[in-house]
């Protein structure tokens, strides 16, 4: 592997948390963000902080710092193969990326918490109630935990070919940079951080994504192969929707129906929609996430 140069690393550290490695498996070390107030509210559960496919801890900072400033312990984790995670060849299914969360909570000494994932990671965290329920108080699913490709796509082969990423590995750092910055002008600079904390940069000065193509595609036919619909019915604990309208009329119908056969399938399941908004709209909108995470956990829904 090409040595990595820590230029975003070293242009944008973590100031307002600590970071530190958890060993989940032999192989295995997942690296994490902890936010833990001074003054941390005991009523409150701990929050973890679970990202997209291809993405890192470090686009939670803007909702990590604002539920901080609300007395909220927040842990946000690099999945297997993301981030400074380390990268095994196999593991990638929703049982064992589970399993890495529930052995987060035992090296942390947490019973129970309340899990939020976006896109991929929401589909994660939703498996997670249903796996894992001793270990999860609540589950939050941002613009995710109702991904259901193969009603878009029945052949693999055609989600293969359409959802593949584009292949970024060689891109100049700073062209990277100006791309994302421009793409998201409405984003705070959290935001952008956390997009470029997508990617390594080598020491030439280029860029690659910290998680290999090969393996974003193994989890891409895990997340295909992922049925969360068959879930529903069978989970206990509550489940909040955080969808995004991105103005996309057709794929927001497709959001709405399955938001819909969620509420109706599960238990205990609410949604709040955000309207416009950005797939990420964590990263887009981290102050209002956090207040809509807040009203959840003061109202009871999330404990």
């Amino acid at each position: 592997m090409t040595p990595a140069s820590s230029a975003f690393v070293e242009r944008f550290p973590v100031l307002d948390g600590s970071v530190g490695h958890v060993r989940v498996a032999d192989d295995v070390s997942l690296r994490m963000i902890e936010r833990r107030p001074a003054e941390t509210d005991p009523s409150l559960p701990t929050i973890i902080l679970v990202h997209g496919l291809a993405s890192n801890a470090r686009m939670w900072d803007g909702v990590a710092r604002e539920l901080s400033t609300q007395n909220v312990r927040t842990i946000a984790v690099d999945l297997r193969g993301h981030g400074r995670s380390d990268r095994p060849t196999a593991g990638y299914d929703f049982a064992t990326i589970g399993t890495d969360l529930c052995r987060l909570l035992d090296d942390l000494d947490i019973e129970r918490a309340v899990f939020v994932g976006q896109s991929w990671g929401g589909n994660v965290v939703v498996d997670l109630a249903y796996r894992s329920a001793d270990r999860v108080i609540g589950s939050v699913a941002v613009d995710g935990g109702m991904i259901d490709l193969r009603r878009t796509f029945p052949e693999w082969d055609d989600c293969e070919r359409t959802l593949q990423p584009p292949r970024l590995a060689g891109t100049r750092a700073s062209r990277l940079e100006a791309a994302i910055r421009s793409m998201h002008t409405d984003w705070p600079e959290s935001g952008i951080v956390g997009a470029l904390s997508n990617f390594e940069v080598l020491d030439d000065g280029t860029a690659r994504p910290w998680l290999p193509f090969e393996m974003h595609m193994i989890i891409l036919r895990e997340l295909w192969e992922h049925r969360p619909s068959q879930l529903y019915p069978d989970i206990e604990r509550p489940i909040l929707f955080l969808p995004a309208d991105s103005g996309d009329v057709a794929w927001t119908e497709n959001k709405d129906r399955a938001v819909d056969d969620a509420l109706r399938l599960l238990k205990h399941g609410r949604v709040h929609w955000f309207r416009p908004a950005h797939h990420d709209v964590h990263a887009q909108h981290p102050v209002a996430v956090a207040e809509v995470l807040m009203s959840n956990l003061r109202d009871g829904f999330l404990s």
